[in-house]
């Protein structure tokens, strides 16, 4: 997408620890932008850094971060080392936590968790936040949900499911505890344990609670709203088998491990995605009449230069590439959250009109 829009005045480097699958993704990227497009290698090391990667980080301005979450804070230090901007996706808190402390006072920016979710959803439910007291007579707002879900357009049971993208990561938000707004207040509870009934445009979905997806919003909503959590949405039916599939776990046992092992082992990996997003602010006027905001979102493949890209793959990188965008319009110092970025500028933005339709 970068490439795309910038041309010839953005040099990308990719770095991971294979070989191969950097080229992959080097070739990718070329077969899918018109024009001769260059982009370079290189081989990231398992652990710390290496004289290849430390001469590519001295040239660079920007590091965009879509390792596994467990890699932030490590490639988080490189960025504070070498004095360079550092976005990145993942939804793990602990790591998000280690890079809001490394990036104190740090002369570059840190944008943290600018995915699909988080990222893209919770600048939506800002948004939707905000237009309700524009748009309708509404003196305090009670909710604000955010709804998710990266679904295979074809499952069967029991597990009603299929994995679109990396499977790493989803065991962990269905068992790290959740962090929510009840009662005007922050507060802590357990994953999977709050499951709703929904239908959206129509069509039966289930969601639950989930770890990761509202970003800093608890934080900036507390005294606020009333009510405010991230769910994952998935086909009714999934989460009884993600119930029974935990519940056979031993008590001596990392669940997470476990819980995807026997995600790997029983539920097949699929190319035919789309991306489900929901989300609603509501409140009250002075006669205490409910008012609602909300906005859905249906993605499926989405056409991208000389290729196609899978809904999960164009809802996680155009939020991604906003923030880019952004990056070079702000002068953004430090750590950067969800709840910091404009949502009108944000949603009005090339990447993500394109992508959402906005």
């Amino acid at each position: 997408m970068l490439v795309d829009y910038y041309k010839d005045d953005i040099q990308v480097t990719i770095g991971d620890i294979s070989t191969s699958t950097a080229e992959a993704a080097s070739r990718w990227i070329q077969s899918g932008t018109s024009g001769d497009t260059s982009v370079r290698l290189v081989v990231m090391p398992r652990e710390g850094s290496s004289e290849e990667m430390n001469a590519v980080l001295s040239t660079c301005q920007v590091i965009l971060d879509c390792l596994p979450g467990t890699q932030a804070p490590r490639i988080a230090r490189l960025a504070r080392q070498y004095h360079l901007h550092y976005v990145n996706l993942t939804e793990y808190v602990k790591e998000t936590n280690e890079i809001i402390e490394l990036a104190q006072g740090a002369d570059t920016a840190f944008v943290l968790q600018t995915g699909l979710a988080p990222g893209f959803i919770n600048i939506l439910a800002h948004r939707l936040y905000l237009d309700l007291f524009k748009e309708y007579p509404v003196e305090k707002a009670d909710s604000i949900i955010m709804r998710v879900g990266a679904l295979p357009l074809n499952c069967k049971d029991p597990h009603f499911y299929g994995f679109t993208w990396s499977p790493v990561g989803v065991a962990t938000e269905y068992l790290e505890d959740c962090i929510v707004v009840r009662n005007f207040q922050k507060t802590v509870v357990p994953a999977l344990s709050s499951r709703e009934n929904l239908i959206i445009d129509g069509f039966p979905f289930e969601a639950d609670l989930t770890s990761g997806g509202a970003a800093d919003l608890p934080d900036y909503f507390t005294d606020k709203v009333s009510e405010l959590d991230y769910k994952t949405l998935r086909y009714p039916g999934h989460y009884d088998w993600v119930k029974i599939a935990t519940s056979t776990i031993p008590q001596n046992r990392d669940k997470i491990a476990e819980l995807q092992r026997i995600m790997l082992e029983n539920i097949p990996m699929v190319e035919e995605d789309f991306v489900l997003i929901y989300s609603a602010a509501q409140g009250r006027d002075k006669n205490n009449t409910l008012w609602l905001n909300e906005k859905s979102y249906w993605i499926k493949q989405v056409p991208w230069g000389n290729i196609k890209l899978k809904a999960i793959q164009a809802t996680t990188a155009a939020p991604m590439a906003e923030i880019v965008r952004l990056l070079f319009e702000e002068n953004w110092k430090g750590v950067v959250n969800q709840s910091q970025i404009d949502p009108h500028r944000f949603m009005s933005g090339p990447f993500v009109k394109r992508v959402y339709r906005e």
